[in-house]
């Protein structure tokens, strides 16, 4: 399969890339500089050069491939935040390649979040829907174009995908104001849990997404259904060898920054039904073993 993948030089773009090459898949890889071209060709995927503001060239490449993978997002924006404004990027970038797409009978695999759900009280799964909402309006029309002739599915990713090629996920920015802080900190109790999957084992779910999910898919790429934040910030501040410390909510953004938000929200999910629809078993440590392997704090 002639596979589009956009954010093909990011971080899980950077794990997906060889895991497709691996399977006998050709890969087409979006490129908005000459550093990520050269990251793609050297990986041995086909460069496309362009953006996510590129609709027309998103339409055309799209309609050349056999499926398309989007991974990529505005986290430039998302971290200045205008959430809100890379989130109707994302929605312009989905309509244009769903274009290219429509009635064709190929596969697309969009991408969302866990984060989606936070507030429910309980533990997510791939039946809960969201009406409406930056991000939730894209994650409802990649399952909608399923009606256009689309093999669509989406994957709900973890806000901690983790592993050596995570350089500026949740986890590296938790890392980084403990050591700015000279503390690792947590909210309230820190009962708040996080979800978590490795970087590997997400890729290997987006392929199988785009080889044999049935149309209308939503897929969890869950690991750790819920690790608690204050688990989080032991690890981090026992690695660091700085203290651990509970701080007030009106603290949070001082030592968080843009991750503030994010910090006290609860977010346990679980991937059951991902794993009995494809056959999908994560076989990469969990977030606390992969923090105890210490990559994080080289």
């Amino acid at each position: 399969m002639r596979v589009f993948v956009t954010g093909a030089s990011g971080h899980l773009g950077s794990a997906l890339v060889p895991e497709l090459l691996k399977a006998g898949h050709q890969v087409v890889g979006l490129a908005r500089s000459d550093a990520s071209a050269e990251a793609l060709v050297a990986a041995g995927a086909e460069v496309r050069r362009g953006d996510l503001d590129d609709l027309d060239g998103l339409r055309d490449a799209a309609a050349a491939a056999d499926g398309v993978v989007h991974l990529a997002f505005k986290h430039d924006l998302m971290v200045t935040g205008d959430y809100a404004g890379a989130a109707d990027a994302d929605l312009a970038a989905v309509r244009a390649m769903a274009d290219g797409l429509a009635g064709s009978g190929k596969p697309f695999v969009g991408t969302s979040g866990t984060l989606l759900m936070a507030g429910l009280g309980r533990t997510g799964t791939e039946g809960d829907t969201l009406p409406g909402g930056p991000r939730v309006d894209t994650e409802n029309l990649v399952v909608a174009l399923a009606e256009r002739g689309i093999r669509t599915s989406v994957v709900r990713l973890t806000p901690t995908v983790h592993g050596p090629l995570d350089r500026q996920g949740f986890i590296p920015t938790v890392i980084a104001a403990a050591r700015t802080a000279g503390r690792s900190a947590y909210l309230g109790d820190g009962a708040n849990r996080w979800p978590a999957v490795h970087t590997l084992d997400a890729a290997h779910l987006y392929r199988l997404a785009l080889e044999k999910a049935p149309a209308g898919s939503r897929l969890h790429a869950v690991d750790d259904e819920g690790v608690p934040f204050r688990l989080i910030a032991e690890t981090v501040g026992r690695h660091l060898g700085v203290p651990v410390e509970s701080i007030p909510a009106h603290q949070a953004e001082a030592h968080f920054g843009w991750l503030a938000g994010a910090a006290t929200t609860d977010n346990p999910a679980s991937s059951a039904r991902t794993r009995e629809l494809l056959d999908w078993t994560p076989v990469e440590p969990g977030l606390i073993a992969d923090l105890d392997l210490g990559h994080y704090f080289a």
